[in-house]
């Protein structure tokens, strides 16, 4: 594991009581809407620093930036922020309904040394997914004019023993929570401000040796590197710069709160598209019947069909006809060919036959002359039937350009460890970590 340490984040209310009105989830799954609300209900929710401009896909104006600055020296001077002073770990659990099931998931909040992304003895970070770069263009600028890390980057580790996970929540039965909260999505959030010496060394002591595994916050952590490698040109920076540190919240894999949903394609903008023709186009790579015109049914009937495959199977929705159809690859390993380097973990991942097999095989060169299809990644089938009536979600894409959604189950967290392991990335957005965790909780200065 990389060196963990106990920070002294900036906190709402001192760290103390209820702080729903001004927490929020991340940056990436709020658009205007959200945001307004969010300031309606208390003009000094976070957001007003973390999303400075909608949407946070790219690259906002310069004058954004400096106003999220403003505003947040402004909260530390006037005492709308205070320093937790002395440092400390915090123990962090979420409380959440999902898939019909119950869910605490309990983690640790501390600040992580910042390194290069790779394996490394003792312990590495290591990313499991592409990025985009428009993001990670936004929050550098946002990190320069902060001089602070605003939200946590979810880092996962195998915690084979269970050793972490049973002293986290060992720490939390041992008192009521100092700080708590609930997101407009109903999950519950809770803190503990673990400042023992012996409860740290202990926290330490069973992540030793262990690799972080990036969950949720590639970009956010490729910001960090870039943060630290601007400041390293400009001159020294002592090894115990605040930047050489980046916050986390640490989950085992062991955890049994740890629930891992869908990231669905949405696929649209073909000039030459039509369910007959793409059909058409698969006969060689994809085995595809077609099943009632009933979305919700999919997933059941994808999970079915791979237990009968015994690999592949995919969910596919027509937006103009509403048919819907079970696709399966016709191989057991259908990009061995494509890529006989990558691991088998990685050739057989769902979101792989997507990406390089029905988008850049089929897609791209026989239904859009070569040219780039478009995207969304919606995590349900109620927002894939949005996106499919024209709207705009968040998930991507735009208004109007859908045709084709695929539907499929989650990324196996075995399949995460392995490629992972392997210093090999996923495609964007292959997994959905639920929940998010909530920004406002900490915020990590850099100066």
């Amino acid at each position: 594991m990389p060196q963990i340490f106990p920070f002294s984040p900036f906190q709402y209310a001192h760290g103390r009581g209820d702080v729903s009105a001004v927490i929020a989830p991340p940056y990436d799954v709020l658009g205007e809407p959200d945001k307004a609300a969010l300031l309606e209900r208390d003009g000094h929710n976070v957001v007003a620093v973390d999303l400075p401009h909608v949407p946070p896909k790219e690259l906002g104006p310069k004058e954004c930036y400096g106003t999220a600055a403003a505003t947040l020296e402004r909260w530390i001077s006037t005492g709308v922020l205070a320093r937790q002073e002395p440092p400390a770990i915090f123990a962090y659990r979420q409380s959440f309904e999902f898939l019909g099931r119950a869910y605490q998931r309990c983690g640790m909040a501390c600040t992580v040394e910042t390194m290069p992304f790779g394996p490394r003895k003792g312990g590495g970070v290591l990313p499991h997914e592409q990025t985009f770069s428009g993001p990670k263009e936004d929050r550098f600028a946002l990190m320069t004019a902060t001089r602070a890390q605003l939200s946590p980057i979810f880092g996962l580790h195998a915690d084979d023993s269970g050793d972490a996970t049973a002293l986290t929540r060992r720490l939390m039965d041992a008192s009521d929570p100092d700080m708590t909260g609930t997101t407009s999505d109903g999950v519950r959030h809770e803190v503990w401000t673990i400042t023992a010496p012996d409860s740290i060394a202990a926290y330490r002591e069973a992540l030793a040796g262990e690799d972080v595994f990036i969950a949720d916050g590639h970009h956010r952590y490729t910001t960090g590197l870039n943060y630290l490698a601007a400041l390293e040109k400009e001159g020294p920076v002592p090894a115990d710069h605040p930047a050489r540190r980046c916050m986390m919240v640490l989950v085992s894999m062991s955890d049994p709160g740890l629930a891992i949903g869908p990231t669905h394609r949405v696929l649209g903008g073909m000039a030459d598209y039509s369910i007959e023709r793409f059909i058409e186009a698969a006969t060689h790579d994809l085995a595809i019947r077609e099943v009632a015109a009933n979305p919700s049914a999919l997933e059941h009937a994808i999970e079915q069909a791979a237990v009968g495959v015994g690999h592949n199977a995919l969910g596919l929705i027509d937006f103009a006809s509403g048919r819907c159809f079970v696709a399966t690859t016709h191989e057991p390993d259908a990009l061995a060919v494509m890529f006989p380097k990558k691991p088998p973990a990685w050739r057989t991942l769902d979101v792989a036959v997507i990406q390089h097999l029905i988008v850049e095989k089929i897609c791209q060169p026989k239904l859009n002359a070569g040219e780039p299809v478009k995207w969304a990644f919606p995590h349900s089938v109620e927002e894939v039937m949005a996106i499919g009536t024209g709207k705009e979600t968040g998930a991507g894409g735009g208004r109007g350009f859908a045709q084709l959604a695929v539907i499929v189950r989650p990324t196996p967290l075995d399949a995460v460890r392995e490629i992972s392991r392997a210093n090999e990335l996923m495609p964007q957005k292959s997994t959905y970590f639920y929940p998010k965790l909530a920004t406002g909780l900490f915020v990590n200065p850099l100066a």
